[in-house]
Parts: structure tokens; C-alpha cells; sequence
């Protein structure tokens, strides 16, 4: 149910059809930030992370190292002219005998016990409510199958404490990771600093967001790793090696920039997004052709990437199981066009911040809306909407979504806005200075 303790709810600013051009500098990816840090943790050198996410998500990840004995110093520099943050990262030995507080991130909830168990002693897990409802059994189930300990009250999820004996013997691993490519991220994140590496094969369902695992394999190599990917029969090989520290400049978090770009086709005129790279396996660059298939124009210049807004939103067909974390930002520009949208392949949304798919359906018919929910997908009809409150369910992403459909819907109030801190530092002031 919604927090009804957060208040006040923030009106959603309304632009009508008055046209936005803009130029908008995103913060650094989430998604590379959190493995760059796990990796740079276990390098034999200092790593320098340029323009990384300051954001809750990340913190909280920073935080958890620094518990464990990582060093991480920041810098605040100049580099053309622009003042630039830059976290320094010097690995050291890890220790135990620490709480550790995953607030309500699924990287770090993820991806630091299986580094924590690198530490000797006891460390403990825990989180918001909403983490200890969130599915973490696949890790805490490799682990002990690779003889780490872990006191979890047979329940397979936080809180929990993992008892640390300073190293990872690694081996052949069987994972099922159809619930969030992270299991297995979180796992192949670590194995260069397993006694044998891994040999992870998955089973089970088709893996969701497969761009965040091709992210991760091509970060490993990056620092280093020596990885083997058989796609065949859905094998990961990570041998055991050294890491070295490299100088790392994070890429702006693309799909943070969907209802930046949502401005331009909601209102008309363009949005540029900043730094959008050539080349990157981030989901959020899928935008691309999306935003292009429902009726904008989507250029990606030298400049960025600019999308000019048509004075049409077409609805859309479309399986997002392998981007679903741009669903409520699609579903959000879906209730706004002018025929129906069938959003596929994201069943597995309703295990994340929040069940993405009932918030998404509650909310948005709660403004006059025409969503049904099914199982894994979402069949939206454009209807008439009017203002409200926009609940958000403590997730970022319904936050954001609520902006955009008060763009053009007057009176539309989002409830604990502050909760897109998870990955944006400081999301109001931002939208805002877009519409001023």
C-alpha cells in the first residue's frame, strides 16, 4: 500500500503543448557505477571512477565497502573547465564483524554479500521492509553452495548474516536466475577472486534484461577478467586472476533519461540527452528505436542524443522482458497516445521496488485510464485522464512516470517524489528547470 506518511505530495508541473527545448546532463549509470565499484574492489591497484551516480543506490553501496575496509576517497576536481567527482578506490583486506544496510537496492542486496564472503567473520544483512519481500534466495543459495555459511532461518532472504571465512573456493555452479539477471551478476562479479573461479551455467526460464549481463561480462574484461560465454548452453566461465585498477569515466544512466525524453513527444519540441555514447550495453539505449516506433524522431548526433517530439504518440506492441525497467516511463507515454499499447515479457517487474505492473495499472486508471493487467504483460487504451494523487510505492520509476502524465493532465500530485533519489540525486529541481 502507499506510505501515507510522506507527505507533502509534489504537483507534478503541467507544460500542455507548449514546447521544451532542451539540453539535459544525466547523472552517471547506476548500473555501472555498483559493478564498478565490486570490481574495483578487488583489484591489486587503485581505480579512479570519473563522474560516478551519487544517488541512495550508490551510497549505500559505498557505504558497505567502506564497512568492509575498502578505501574510497572522493575528489572534486577540474577537468575542462568543469568541476568533475571522482571516487578513488583502493582495495585493502576486508574485515568482518560489521552490519551492512542494503536499504532497498537490488545491486547492492545482490552483489555485496557475495563480496562480503571474501572478509572473515560474521556480517550482517539488512534493508527496508520491501527488501526483505525481494528475491535474494538464488544468491544466498550459490553461495552455500560454494561453502559459505549463512544464517537466514531457512527463509532464504534478508535479514541475515553470513559467516565469512576470508575466502571462496568457487567451482562448477548452478544458478536459476529468471527472477533478476543479478543473481548471476552478483556471482560473476566476484569469481576472478574465487580459489577456481566459476563455471555458472543457468537453468530455468528465459533470463530477463540480458544487456545487464552482457554489462557485466564486458566490465569483467575490462578490469582484466579472463570471461567464456557459451550462450549455447547458457554457461558463464570466469577463471581466477587478478584485477587491475583502471581510470573509469561513467556513463550518463540512459534509462534514467526516458522521462527526460518522454518532455519532447508529450509537449513537442527536443530533449538532447548529453554524453549519450556510440556504443554501450545498457538497456536504456534501446530508447532509440522505441521512442522511434511510437512517433518521435531520434537522432544521436555528436551533441547527443536528441529526440523531437512529432505532435504524435503512437501506442505500441512490444516484448520489454530484456529492458523492463523501462516499462512504467513506455506505459507512462502509452495512457498519453492515440491507440492502444500491449507492453510484453515483464512479469518479472512485479518483483521489483514494487509490483511494477499492479502499481502501474492502480495508478494510472486511478487518473481515468484504461490499463488491464495480466500475468506478465500490460494492455494499455488511451482514455481521457484527470488529476490526483500519483502513488509511487517507494519506487523511483512510478515516480517518474507520474511527471510525465502531469505534463499534460492538470492536477496531478506525486506522492513521495523524494523516492527517485534512488538513482537521481535530485530529480524535481531538474524537471523543473527543463520546463521553466
Amino acid at each position: 500500500m502507499p506510505d501515507a506518511k510522506v507527505q507533502p505530495h509534489w504537483p507534478a508541473p503541467y507544460r500542455g503543448s507548449h514546447a521544451v527545448i532542451s539540453r539535459v546532463v544525466i547523472p552517471g549509470s547506476k548500473s555501472v557505477t555498483n559493478r564498478a565499484l565490486i570490481l574495483a574492489s578487488q583489484c591489486t591497484s587503485p581505480s579512479l571512477l570519473r563522474r560516478p551516480l551519487v544517488s541512495r543506490d550508490s551510497e549505500l553501496m559505498v557505504n558497505g565497502l567502506r564497512a568492509l575496509g575498502v578505501g574510497i576517497e572522493e575528489i572534486l576536481t577540474t577537468v575542462d573547465g568543469i568541476e568533475e567527482l571522482q571516487w578513488k578506490i583502493t582495495p585493502s583486506k576486508l574485515r568482518g564483524g560489521i552490519s551492512v544496510d542494503v536499504g532497498n537496492a537490488g545491486t547492492v542486496m545482490r552483489f555485496l554479500p557475495p563480496f562480503a564472503a571474501l572478509a572473515q567473520g560474521d556480517i550482517s544483512f539488512d534493508g527496508d521492509p520491501r527488501s526483505h519481500e525481494r528475491p535474494l534466495g538464488p544468491v544466498i543459495k550459490a553461495l552455500e553452495d560454494l561453502g559459505i555459511s549463512i544464517s537466514h532461518d531457512d527463509r532464504y532472504s534478508l535479514p541475515m548474516v553470513l559467516h565469512g571465512t576470508g575466502e571462496i573456493p568457487g567451482g562448477d555452479l548452478v544458478i536459476d536466475a529468471s527472477a533478476s539477471s543479478q543473481f548471476l551478476s552478483a556471482l560473476l562479479l566476484i569469481a576472478p577472486s574465487m580459489k577456481k573461479g566459476v563455471i555458472a551455467r543457468h537453468v530455468g526460464a528465459a533470463l530477463p534484461s540480458m544487456p545487464h549481463i552482457e554489462m557485466t561480462v564486458e566490465m569483467l574484461r575490462d578490469f582484466g577478467a579472463e570471461v567464456a560465454v557459451d550462450k549455447d548452453s547458457n554457461t558463464w566461465t570466469v577463471s581466477a586472476g587478478k584485477l587491475y585498477g583502471k581510470e573509469l569515466v561513467i556513463e550518463p544512466d540512459l534509462s534514467n533519461a526516458a522521462p527526460f525524453l518522454s518532455i519532447a513527444m508529450v509537449c513537442g519540441g527536443s530533449v538532447t540527452i548529453a554524453d549519450w555514447p556510440s556504443a554501450t550495453t545498457q538497456p536504456g539505449d534501446q530508447l532509440r528505436s522505441i521512442l522511434s516506433r511510437m512517433g518521435a524522431k531520434v537522432e544521436l548526433g555528436t551533441d547527443g542524443l536528441t529526440v523531437t517530439g512529432t505532435g504524435k504518440i503512437t501506442g505500441i506492441d512490444i516484448d520489454l522482458h530484456d529492458v523492463g525497467e523501462l516499462t512504467p516511463a513506455i506505459a507512462a507515454l502509452a495512457a498519453l497516445a492515440d491507440s492502444p499499447s500491449h507492453l510484453r515479457g515483464i512479469g518479472h517487474l512485479r518483483l521489483h521496488e514494487t509490483d511494477r505492473l499492479a502499481a502501474l495499472t492502480r495508478e494510472i486508471n486511478a487518473l481515468g485510464g484504461s490499463v488491464r493487467e495480466e500475468e506478465s504483460s500490460l494492455h494499455i487504451t488511451p482514455a481521457p485522464l484527470h488529476g490526483g494523487v500519483f502513488h509511487t510505492y517507494d519506487d523511483h520509476r512510478l515516480a517518474t512516470a507520474g511527471a510525465v502524465l502531469g505534463l499534460v493532465v492538470e492536477g496531478v500530485e506525486v506522492e513521495n517524489i523524494a523516492t527517485t533519489r534512488k538513482t537521481l540525486p535530485d530529480f524535481p529541481g531538474l524537471w523543473s528547470s527543463i520546463l521553466q
